[in-house]
């Protein structure tokens, strides 16, 4: 049914439905940019005229159907231009990551055979310089930017508005080439190609058809109920498939306008003046703004503590409901509207969550109390379980259905099922035509009757129908006495806490579990401050016996809540470290999309966790880094373990497991 009424609509390309987008409301803003501290806007007619120039200029550069074009850079309308653009004329948009190092880049490059790149600037531009050896298919770069890159060789190097001049200045030419294409696109035409993180080995291009995003995004508005007038915040990777969806995909089909901030830096700024009214954000960004609120409120005024503790209390205990439409007192009522006069209303204007209808996280799982904080303030955050693979969407949670516990329930038009060894399958319009250039992996992933395996362990409530996730599936494993090991749901809780930024849990087939953990520099550094604490580094901050007699707290409260989980009690940290340096992608510890790469960090530390399960008293340890300019170095350390108190496991309950 779906694809019948996209189909009868004739919105079966990212073009198409750009060109019913001009058509029907073309003064409706499509984009806005803010660029020298001031926002640039496009209409969705302007934006069609900005996309064909392009299109135009990339035929008479010689594009042809089935080529792969390559987008490095920080989301901008222009990159997402290029996006359609590509489309537009047959061509495969892959978008990378821009904090990809050279290497990264060089091995997609290769994979997918782009012979032409856009990047946004001369940062990007000289990664590809320095790789474009290895790339015996690359033949034309352009470039966003201009700055810097007035002497290099423009033989092969084209500045993006001169080829959409020249697309323009052809357009007799090639107006007649294009429709021809333009026209050839339907539902099963490659819509774009995008790479997984590569959290257990090479990244794969995962190939999604025009039926892929449009219906997703499609039955994604339909449930969430958006509509032309939202505006959202366009800051995460365009590599990565929830931007395509929400920024690219969702963006087209209803037609709302797509902010774009000026920096990394003036993210939360543009966030406050922008308001979106959607948004999205992985675990990490909840986390971080958490953590901001707490260093602010320690620093705050006794009065403004006190206000702050006593209503945020309350909303914890009646805010949630209130967001349900559940039944609340009227008393509770009243004293939650005083709290949001006086704190949550002003909080959510700080956060730029004011005006929010609709929020989603996924990608990893967020901690239920910090979950629960941002739904007692009255923000309808909501869970979702997504792959690249599923064009994002595998389960959502309906509005007045929402748990921290859970994923919620298969989203529109999504079967799934649970194997008899846990792990999760499912199949829906969204589900990826292939990997590129890898039937091996794609027969294993995607059965013939298009079931695919998401390497996730979980169960489906009986009586509400809810997904629950447990782990990866394979990180999912046993302890020695037979108790199930599951280290997600032990680090989520650890980094609930606004010092600690990521933990890793060991104690597959062992007695024991112990784990590795990163402070949170901001947080940690803003506590050093206020007690008069000097530091010269992460490292030495990480080994202050302070830091670590505050870490030995959280991880003692985390094991007496892990206690009380029958069935993954065994799951306890009996012993800890904290890591001298951060977990960093760009040492191969962490992927782009920030999931550890358990295998690797094991691996790479072998040397800490034999130290931790021998009962050493201290580790000392020569790791090798990458610095930001691509070098390599070592950093050596000693490292004091530390052993936590842990809570008694009654023995039949392990057992029972």
């Amino acid at each position: 049914m779906a694809q019948t009424q996209s189909g009868a609509e004739g919105l079966l390309s990212l073009p198409a439905l750009l060109h019913r987008n001009a058509t029907q409301f073309g003064t409706s803003p499509a984009y806005r940019e803010k660029e020298f501290g001031i926002w640039q806007g496009w209409s969705w007619a302007e934006t069609e005229k900005e996309i064909e120039a392009l299109a135009l200029g990339l035929i008479n550069l010689g594009v042809n159907e089935g080529d792969f074009i390559a987008i490095i850079g920080r989301n901008r309308p222009y990159l997402y231009w290029s996006m359609v653009a590509a489309q537009m004329v047959g061509a495969v948009p892959v978008p990378l990551y821009q904090d990809a190092v050279a290497e990264e880049m060089a091995y997609v490059l290769s994979h997918c055979g782009a012979r032409f790149v856009i990047a946004s600037d001369q940062e990007q531009v000289d990664k590809v310089i320095e790789v474009q050896d290895q790339l015996h298919q690359f033949e034309h770069l352009i470039y966003l930017d201009p700055r810097g890159l007035r002497k290099y060789d423009h033989s092969h190097l084209h500045e993006y508005s001169h080829v959409q001049a020249q697309g323009s200045a052809a357009y007799d030419e090639f107006i007649n080439e294009l429709k021809a294409r333009r026209d050839k696109l339907d539902y099963d035409t490659t819509c774009v190609m995008l790479y997984t993180s590569g959290t257990t080995g090479k990244p794969k291009g995962v190939v999604l058809s025009n039926r892929n995003v449009i219906e997703s995004a499609r039955n994604s508005a339909e449930f969430d109920h958006l509509t032309r007038g939202e505006d959202i915040l366009s800051y995460l990777p365009m590599a990565w498939v929830g931007d395509f969806i929400f920024s690219v995909g969702q963006a087209y089909w209803c037609g709302f306008c797509v902010n774009c901030p000026e920096s990394a830096d003036t993210m939360m700024t543009d966030l406050r003046e922008i308001g979106p009214t959607y948004f999205f954000a992985p675990p990490r960004v909840f986390e971080t703004q958490l953590t901001n609120v707490m260093i602010r409120m320690e620093d705050a005024g006794r009065l403004k503590k006190a206000m702050f503790r006593t209503f945020m209390e309350h909303a914890r205990k009646v805010g949630p409901s209130i967001l349900d439409g559940k039944p609340v007192g009227a008393w509770d009522r009243l004293k939650y509207a005083i709290g949001n006069a006086l704190v949550y209303g002003p909080l959510k204007d700080t956060l730029g969550f004011s005006r929010i209808r609709v929020g989603y996280t996924a990608g990893e799982a967020i901690g239920p109390e910090i979950f629960d904080f941002y739904r007692s303030l009255g923000i309808n955050l909501k869970q979702l379980y997504g792959q690249t693979e599923a064009t994002v969407f595998i389960t959502v949670q309906p509005d007045g259905e929402v748990r921290a516990d859970t994923v919620g329930v298969p989203a529109p038009d999504v079967e799934i099922r649970i194997s008899e060894n846990g792990e999760i399958f499912y199949r829906s319009p969204g589900t990826f035509v292939e990997y590129y250039k890898n039937p091996e992996s794609t027969t294993s992933t995607k059965d013939a009757e298009g079931w695919v395996a998401t390497g996730d362990a979980g169960f489906i409530e009986e009586d509400s129908g809810h997904l629950r996730i447990i782990d990866r599936a394979k990180d999912v494993g046993k302890m020695a006495d037979g108790a199930m090991f599951a280290p997600k749901y032990v680090e989520n809780k650890l980094k609930f806490y606004p010092d600690i930024l990521e933990a890793v849990l060991f104690g597959n087939d062992r007695d024991r579990c112990v784990a590795f953990i990163n402070i949170d520099l901001t947080a940690v550094g803003n506590w050093a401050e206020r007690n008069n604490i000097a530091y010269a580094s992460y490292q030495e901050l990480a080994g202050h016996p302070k830091v670590l007699g505050a870490i030995q707290e959280h991880v003692e409260a985390v094991n007496r809540s892990v206690a009380q989980d029958t069935m993954l009690s065994g799951c306890q940290v009996h012993r800890f470290v904290v890591l001298h340096k951060e977990l960093d992608a760009d040492d191969g510890e962490m992927t782009r999309t920030r999931k550890v790469r358990r295998r690797i960090v094991e691996e790479k530390y072998a040397d800490i966790i034999e130290a931790l399960y021998d009962d050493s008293a201290t580790v000392s340890t020569r790791t090798e880094v990458t610095y930001e300019d691509g070098r390599k170095g070592h950093i050596s350390a000693t490292l004091e373990i530390r052993d936590a108190a842990v809570q008694p496991v009654a023995p039949h309950k392990v057992a029972a497991e």
